[in-house]
């Protein structure tokens, strides 16, 4: 009997290809269990652990994992009553909390080399009629990518990554602890922070550091460098370009490898935006793009005669990101904490503006050294974003611009004075902006940005009904 897979030609001929090689590596390499994981609408990876017996029968009929996983908030709570009838979930496919089927892409095929025995694959989400899951956010970076394509073009993204790396000092596991969400862990610092990029703080946190590179290795990430960054026990890593919706997959790895190795080695890491400790600094997501043509391989971003600056489509490319950016916030910045970091003089931005080599700029444009190198860096999103939305976010709102025709405003000298439209300030006002952006929910489909929705705006009315330290400080005493 055909199986799923190959009754709905889920798989191209190279994953068919790949499946069996990594059925013949699963033996070779005596592994026990594989892990299948998706990232959900917060790009958290959730999934199931299969014994290595089981793994091909997943390459036939993947595997079922329920789908109220698909409707949680940041707490893991489901925000909608799943098991009554017209409860306004919006997609009918959720009622009920039954299964979706999780598809192993055999191409992301890993074995975990801080879990010895242990593969590790993404999947892709499908009903059991074989049609995709409209909230599957792999699936929809992978549509924006086919989209560039069928244009001429690949994405390319290189990612950097700040996050907190502190000592475990108290892993909040007694019974009163557990909760939703559970008390967070005590942490102490590894540096005091504010001596950047000094070799003198990064000795100090090297022994730690030079686990996760280690691990990034053995997983074949495109790791570049590692830095000390402002804050206190703050880090960044850098990757080298990757393309297509390749990056994404990186940092769904990385945030899991680098949060997975140091708790096994006693430590902490957070890629929360602003974390509640004391003189802590915000942590970003900086995004560098470009695209390349799929004819000559060529940066399209660099002008042909090698000038200074960007090509026509880069410059259309740039007016496109730039008109998107405000309503597609809420995949840059998907966290009410998230917004926190836009303040000025602060190296992150907080209004609509580009500058040549600015980092006080929401895109940074580097475009006067090598062609191979011109870029646009978005120095919007914050560590916490789903990838594959804030890919496919960049995707949609630069190709409208080069769809469009558009050519960007003129470039600023000072970014926190520009007269230019602000970011939202709060994820309740970025999400009504989503809500109205008739480009973003015609790339991304509009079944999806209502649900999208759905789950952000019920974190947020969470958040509005929590009394918070600061109300309690403000006003229990004076009143």
């Amino acid at each position: 009997m055909t199986g799923f897979v190959e009754a709905y030609g889920l798989w191209n001929e190279d994953q068919r290809r790949l499946a069996a090689e990594v059925l013949r590596r699963v033996e070779a390499d005596d592994v026990s269990t594989v892990r299948l994981v998706f990232a959900d609408m917060h790009g958290i990876a959730r999934g199931k652990t299969l014994l290595a017996g089981s793994l091909e029968g997943a390459f036939e009929d993947g595997c079922a994992i329920t789908s109220t996983l698909l409707l949680k908030d940041t707490a893991h709570r489901t925000v909608a009553p799943v098991f009554s009838a017209g409860a306004g979930i919006g997609n009918a496919d959720l009622q009920g909390g039954g299964d979706v089927v999780m598809v192993p892409d055999p191409g992301t095929f890993r074995l975990l080399p801080w879990a010895p025995g242990t593969g590790w694959m993404l999947c892709d989400l499908y009903h059991n009629d074989g049609r995709p899951v409209v909230s599957s956010t792999r699936r929809l970076a992978r549509d924006a990518s086919a989209r560039l394509a069928g244009r001429g073009f690949e994405f390319v993204s290189g990612l950097e990554v700040e996050f907190y790396l502190t000592r475990l000092e108290d892993a909040a596991l007694s019974p009163e602890d557990a909760g939703q969400p559970a008390r967070p862990p005590r942490v102490s610092l590894l540096h005091q922070g504010y001596n950047y990029l000094t070799e003198q703080r990064y000795d100090q946190i090297e022994p730690i550091v030079d686990v996760l590179r280690q691990n990034c290795l053995a997983l074949n990430l495109p790791l570049h460098s590692m830095e000390v960054e402002f804050g206190p026990s703050q880090c960044e890593f850098v990757f080298k370009v990757g393309s297509g919706i390749g990056p994404a997959d990186d940092m769904v790895l990385f945030r899991g490898m680098a949060k997975q190795v140091a708790r096994r080695h006693g430590y902490h890491v957070s890629f929360m935006c602003r974390p509640q400790l004391p003189e802590a600094m915000a942590s970003g997501w900086h995004l560098h793009q470009s695209l390349r043509d799929l004819k000559t391989g060529a940066n399209a971003f660099a002008p042909q005669d090698g000038a200074p600056g960007l090509s026509a489509v880069g410059r259309q490319f740039l007016a496109g990101l730039l008109a998107g950016a405000a309503a597609a916030t809420p995949f840059s910045t998907p966290t009410i904490n998230g917004y926190k970091r836009y303040r000025p003089n602060s190296l992150a931005p907080d209004r609509l503006a580009w500058a040549e080599d600015n980092r006080g700029a929401l895109l940074r444009v580097l475009a006067r050294g090598p062609a191979k190198l011109r870029r646009i860096e978005n120095r919007v999103g914050e560590p916490a974003a789903n990838p594959y939305l804030y890919l496919a976010s960049q995707m949609a709102t630069g190709l409208a611009g080069i769809e469009a025709g558009l050519e960007p405003p003129e470039s600023v000298d000072s970014p926190y004075a520009a007269e230019a439209e602000r970011l939202p300030r709060s994820l309740e006002a970025a999400l009504d902006l989503l809500d109205d952006s008739t480009l973003l929910r015609g790339a991304f489909g509009s079944d999806f940005v209502d649900h999208f929705l759905m789950i952000k705006r019920a974190e947020v009315m969470r958040y509005n009904q929590t009394v918070t330290d600061w109300e309690h400080r403000e006003y229990f005493d004076l009143f």
